[in-house]
């Protein structure tokens, strides 16, 4: 067995974390693999999103928990009102004792299109703020009574009288109201993917700002860019769905946001919409496409909308990943590859890695 207090073999970035299961995996058991290359790598931590299918969260998170001993674990994100609140809670304490407080709970409202197929309610701020003030009062053992709010209303929700834990809520923001909810309710924000430089500027900017209108420490709100990094290693096919697949399912899920988000002009969103291939076809583009139907996926999408990534060799990544950093990211999330696919840029990032810049990061991405 594992010795728990073990030093890791190599110096922890905790700055630094990837998504696990990247794109549409054939088997959640790659997500083993992935914890332990991460680990050993020295990611400071793994998010993990979640897709109705082969990717549900609980059980993904409790796998990434047994093991790992230092890498923190996020929820990046779930949905507050695909579980009981009272599940919930007891998940999310659960995760924080089984990893010895590595654990953060992220929350994200969801698309639209698919909760309204489904017949769930369209997640609104103050459901999620109302949750959150839940979330926490359980966590230290209170007794809520006839609780009547915009999250639901509940006779009664408690779990232990004895519980008093401090676990950290992150949630996935775009829009300004999102955004200054992270500000004044959460630990740590993630932001999207494929944001322009201005964007995550002009983010980290509102989150803090409303962080400190709010009587809170803004350094203590921590901002993680979400950065695609496709080497040039990486197969051309597997680039181009990792790239033009995955901006392509954002702009079918909620292209609207992302555009008016990053000021792109919005008839180019029109023109990719009426393209009769994007308009007859079915499922994620990033998930059943072909490399050939990608290939004319690309012809739809400018340059510049591709652009907010790092890409090229592991020198050109790394530098491109501390830049994130530089432009006022907390932290980075190194989107869309395995942490073997991003053990040279990794090797390379070491090398430019500012000294003792980071050393008051925490493996746990909502601390």
């Amino acid at each position: 067995m594992s010795d728990p207090t073990a030093e890791p073999s190599v110096p922890q970035l905790n700055e630094l974390s990837f998504y696990g299961l990247p794109g549409a995996p054939k088997s959640p058991r790659d997500l083993i693999d992935e914890c332990r290359d991460g680990e050993a790598l020295g990611f400071g931590s793994v998010f993990l999103s979640e897709r109705f299918n082969i990717k549900e969260v609980v059980t993904l998170s409790g796998a990434a928990g047994a093991v790992t001993e230092t890498l923190g674990i996020a929820t990046g994100a779930t949905n507050h009102n695909t579980r009981h609140p009272i599940v919930t809670a007891a998940y999310a304490n659960t995760m924080h004792r089984l990893t010895g407080g590595r654990f953060a709970l992220g929350l994200g409202r969801g698309i639209d299109r698919m909760f309204d197929a489904f017949g769930m309610p369209r997640i609104t701020t103050a459901q999620v703020e109302d949750f959150v003030g839940l979330m926490r009062r359980l966590w230290h053992g209170e007794v809520i009574l006839g609780h009547d709010g915009p999250a639901g209303k509940y006779p009664v929700l408690h779990l232990d009288a004895t519980f008093d834990e401090d676990i950290p809520l992150m949630f996935t923001a775009f829009g300004p109201q999102s955004l200054a909810l992270c500000g004044r309710a959460f630990d740590g924000v993630i932001l999207h993917t494929f944001f322009t430089d201005e964007t995550l500027q002009r983010c980290v900017s509102t989150v803090k700002r409303a962080a400190e209108e709010a009587g809170r420490d803004p350094d203590r709100v921590r901002v993680w860019s979400c950065f695609a990094t496709i080497g040039d290693w990486i197969p051309e096919d597997i680039r181009l769905k990792k790239t033009v697949g995955r901006l392509a399912t954002y702009l079918q899920g909620y292209g609207d946001l992302l555009v008016r988000t990053n000021g792109w002009d919005p008839a180019v969103l029109a023109r990719f919409r009426a393209d009769p291939f994007i308009a007859g076809f079915r499922g994620a583009l990033d998930g059943v496409a072909t490399t050939s139907e990608l290939e004319h996926v690309a012809t739809l999408i400018p340059d510049e909308w591709l652009a907010p990534a790092a890409s090229g060799t592991a020198e050109q990544c790394a530098a491109a990943v501390l830049r994130q950093l530089d432009l006022g990211a907390n932290g980075v999330i190194l989107h869309g590859a395995t942490p073997a696919d991003l053990a040279p840029t990794i090797s390379a990032y070491r090398d430019i890695r500012p000294a003792g810049r980071f050393d008051h990061c925490a493996a746990n991405p909502g601390r």
